[in-house]
């Protein structure tokens, strides 16, 4: 009796296994997703940014640089001053990985300078958005808050309005015959040049505007701002920013002169940023 007992629950044990096995191939679940006939809905993951960390923001102008760009600091007597203000200020952050940045401020006879280098490193939390398309959007929304003037011809005989299109040519066969003569002459001598003045200085102006930047890392802009006058000296400040993938820099460079009714000169600050601004991409470049 003993021995069908046993032989019974061996029986029922067989039974219980085979059931098992069955019911897990009927109830369609799979518990490590190697089904091939899944292997098409998977969702690729995006591509990361080319950048995963940051530049020393003090440390990536150099000293030639910031004596373009502040010029008082050559002025300064004290050695451990002048040293210090080479240094700079690292800007407040609590994540060095993604977000850091340096100011200068110098003072000379002349101009109070100030100087302000921001990188940010974009990084998407969104699994089907890239860190570049993120570091995109991004950069359009500076863009759309800077509000850019559109932009306006510079071609040669038209001004920044486009007036002044209709200006005499001296080959055009419509001019009067009478004064050619005199017309001609006048082209060819040295005072002609201030004939056209009015078109270059126009023309000078639109190129010096705020604008789009075509050649500078993957996108790029510059914004050119003047306070408006009033009981202390006019005040400039030349914003460039630039994106390369997923790294976004800002350069703010400002001047203000210490004598009332002195402009910041708009050709020099925005050469003098531009630089800067290419030089700082070539480091991200190396």
């Amino acid at each position: 009796m003993q021995r069908k007992a046993y032989v019974s629950g061996v029986a029922a044990l067989l039974a219980a296994l085979l059931a098992g096995c069955t019911g897990s191939s009927d109830d369609g679940g799979t518990t490590d997703g190697s089904n091939p006939g899944d292997s098409g809905t998977a969702t690729a993951a995006a591509e990361p940014g080319r950048y995963d960390t940051l530049p020393e923001p003090c440390g990536v102008v150099g000293e030639d640089t910031l004596d373009s760009l502040l010029p008082g600091v050559r002025q300064i007597t004290d050695e451990d001053q002048r040293e210090k203000a080479y240094e700079g200020a690292p800007t407040l952050t609590y994540d060095t990985d993604r977000k850091v940045g340096c100011r200068w401020k110098v003072e000379s006879s002349d101009a109070t300078d100030h100087l302000f280098v921001d990188f940010e490193r974009v990084v998407s939390y969104d699994t089907s958005v890239s860190d570049d398309s993120e570091a995109e959007q991004l950069f359009a929304a500076l863009l759309e808050a800077a509000d850019l003037p559109e932009p306006t011809s510079t071609k040669s005989g038209s001004t920044a309005t486009g007036e002044g299109t209709a200006s005499a040519d001296p080959s055009d066969s419509s001019a009067p015959s009478s004064p050619a003569s005199p017309s001609a002459s006048a082209s060819s001598s040295p005072s002609a040049s201030a004939s056209t003045s009015p078109s270059a200085s126009a023309s000078t102006s639109a190129d010096l505007q705020p604008r789009v930047l075509d050649d500078l890392g993957d996108e790029a802009f510059l914004d050119d701002k003047l306070s408006s006058s009033g009981s202390t000296a006019q005040q400039r400040k030349v914003t460039v920013a630039f994106r390369t993938s997923n790294v976004i820099v800002t350069i703010e460079y400002e001047e203000q002169p210490a004598t009332v009714g002195t402009v910041p000169d708009s050709e020099e600050m925005q050469d003098r940023a531009q630089k800067l601004a290419a030089q700082l991409a070539d480091e991200l470049a190396e």
